[in-house]
């Protein structure tokens, strides 16, 4: 099972990413930038791709519509810092799973893995 994480911090979402790494048949593949991540998308159809805000050429709710145009069979989960309620609201019929939140830890890697592990 492929995993694009499209963010420039690789090393800041160590702990996040932990829990991820753990499922089953998991490969974590990163993509520093949008346009990297749709690469990806568009040759090899991941699972899933979670996607951070900061990308230097995308704002994450439009790279999912634009994922969703390559593969609308990809799964998506994305850094945000709205409430949940904002979150709804603003990505309301884009199908993505979850919003995580902009410093993501241990824990929410657990609730990400535990989500994504229901589509494997």
């Amino acid at each position: 099972m492929l995993i694009v994480i499209a963010s420039p911090r690789g090393q800041e979402l160590g702990p996040f990413l932990a829990p991820l790494k753990q499922l089953k048949g998991c490969e974590l593949v990163f993509a520093p930038t949008g346009s990297a991540a749709l690469e990806i998308v568009r040759a090899g159809a991941p699972s899933f791709v979670i996607i951070d805000q900061g990308l230097p050429d995308a704002e994450p709710l439009k790279l999912v519509t634009d994922i969703m145009m390559v593969n609308a069979m990809v799964n998506t989960a994305v850094v945000s810092p709205l409430s949940e309620e904002e979150f709804h609201e603003a990505s309301e019929g884009l199908g993505i799973l979850a919003a995580i939140p902009p410093a993501p830890g241990a824990d929410d890697g657990k609730r990400i893995a535990g989500i994504f592990s229901r589509f494997i």
